[in-house]
């Protein structure tokens, strides 16, 4: 017979935990992570029931300095094992914090029963008093939701941080051109700008959508019970005006069971991943001899062991790995919440992980993206040479041939033809002679070379999201003119936004 006063469920139990299970069932070695949160979702709970009268004005006071204590103990903890070690470590600091609060709890479950101890520590029995009202479930459902806030806020302000690289380096680019690619094979030449702010827009797009995440989940579970709804009259708004959520949840079963928003985070995640992923693969191409387009920096390569003369790109292929994280976080949520039925299942724990690992993942990447984009220096002369050779302007000679009036497919097949016996004699187009271009067509004018001459052939997509010179100019100006108005509701002002 068991009748332990540490288990926050026991009395209904006579039999004793498997000693195994127990600790195999335990969320707190990874979900230590939610203290700060609990600590703040912890506070507003009992300022909502100190409005419904379970405390007194005098024990809300000693509540909320009990649960402020609590939550500094991590950085009690930090500072213990930075004097064992003689320096705080950066890089590892949240790992030891982790375990040495993990390890000063053995009885723990999960985080909220980790509070509850410390707190009792703090208030004797003041402290039992905090769970009227309130489930774990609810909890956890609050907890998530103010750790995937927090983590999308600092998403996008590193999100803005590449932004702003990716645009500093298309306005130092200027007017220089490189050859693009469909099929992988040399299709037109574009300014290297433009491709730039190609990036630009898919980095916009995700900002968007982490936006539109945070805004979809930005509402409060507590007051929802274990699932049905707390069963004190509490006033629900107390605790999202708190925790500046917009409003309560609307429905008890939804709230304890929703992680929604955890799936829609790492779904941003993971395309925005893809979209970095697609940027990584580009320059590990262009980094290489075959293309030469770009000189990687050395303070983001490695050398070889065995090979004297290797630099490697180990920075773009690390992005491009950490993409398969990133998605593998969004499949795993999406399949424990599959045929889960409500409300709250003990499977709904698994996904705590991913989320924390997602979150880690994108905050490692984009603490090194955009200082990366910004040192990255292109070979300027090996990137014209390729946009200039390879009959890169034969669209622009097909396009001449429509404004000679002749129809499109016509003039798509004479160009072919011309590019055909161009190879043949191994010239480009501009170098075949009057005489072989009017062998094709006599719609050939001597005005035909300057109409395919590099410049030209930039300009003549003078369109709205094309490359002409003209167009990537104000696209760069409207760029920047977006990034100095950005706001959001992790960044109050672009004053005060990092920027690295």
């Amino acid at each position: 017979m068991s009748n332990d006063p540490i288990k926050m469920w026991s009395g209904r139990f006579r039999e004793p935990l498997d000693r195994t299970f127990e600790q195999w069932q335990r969320s707190f070695p990874f979900d230590w992570r939610l203290l700060p949160q609990e600590v703040a979702a912890s506070k507003a709970h009992a300022q909502t029931i100190a409005a419904a009268g379970i405390l007194t004005p005098d024990e809300l006071d000693r509540t909320l300095a009990g649960l402020t204590r609590v939550g500094e103990r991590a950085i009690n903890w930090s500072n213990r094992i930075s004097a064992t070690s003689g320096q705080i470590d950066y890089e590892t600091s949240d790992e030891q914090i982790g375990a040495a609060i993990v390890a000063s709890a053995p009885q723990a479950e999960d985080i909220h029963h980790f509070v509850e101890l410390e707190l009792t520590k703090e208030l004797g029995t003041l402290a039992l008093k905090l769970h009227t009202g309130r489930s774990r479930n609810e909890q956890i459902a609050t907890d998530m939701r103010l750790f995937v806030r927090e983590s999308i806020d600092s998403t996008l302000r590193g999100l803005e941080r590449w932004i702003d690289a990716l645009i500093s380096l298309a306005e130092s680019a200027g007017t220089a051109v490189m050859p693009s690619y469909t099929h992988l094979q040399r299709a037109e030449p574009v300014l290297i700008a433009h491709w730039l702010l190609a990036y630009v827009s898919m980095a916009e797009r995700d900002h968007s959508r982490l936006l539109d995440a945070r805004a979809r989940m930005n509402f409060c579970p507590l007051g929802s019970g274990a699932v049905a709804g707390a069963t004190l009259t509490l006033d629900r708004n107390i605790a999202a005006a708190a925790l500046k959520f917009e409003a309560p949840t609307p429905n008890s079963m939804d709230a304890t069971s929703d992680r929604d928003f955890a799936i829609e985070f790492t779904q941003c995640l993971c395309i925005l991943g893809l979209h970095i992923s697609r940027f990584a693969e580009e320059l590990t191409l262009y980094s290489t001899a075959e293309f030469g387009f770009i000189d990687l920096p050395e303070r983001f390569s490695t050398g070889s062991s065995a090979m004297p003369q290797k630099k490697n790109p180990d920075l773009t292929e690390l992005l491009r790995g950490k993409c398969g994280r990133l998605a593998g976080a969004a499949t795993t949520l999406t399949i424990i919440v599959k045929g889960l039925p409500l409300a709250y299942n003990k499977d709904l724990q698994e996904g705590q992980e991913p989320v924390f690992d997602a979150a880690d993942t994108i905050a490692g990447i984009l603490s090194v993206l955009p200082s990366f984009t910004k040192a990255l220096r292109f070979r300027l002369d090996t990137m014209k040479l390729a946009a200039t050779s390879g009959y890169l302007n034969a669209m622009a000679a097909a396009t001449y041939l429509t404004h000679k009036g002749v129809p499109f497919r016509k003039a798509h097949e004479i160009v072919g033809n011309a590019v055909r016996f161009a190879l043949e004699k191994g010239v480009e187009l501009d170098e075949l002679s009057q005489d072989d271009l009017e062998s094709f067509s006599p719609e050939f004018g001597p005005d035909f070379r300057h109409a395919i001459a590099l410049q030209a052939t930039i300009d003549c997509h003078n369109v709205i999201g094309g490359t002409a010179t003209a167009q990537v100019q104000q696209a760069l100006l409207r760029a920047g003119e977006r990034a100095k108005k950005r706001t959001h509701p992790g960044r109050t002002s672009v004053a005060e936004a990092p920027h690295a």
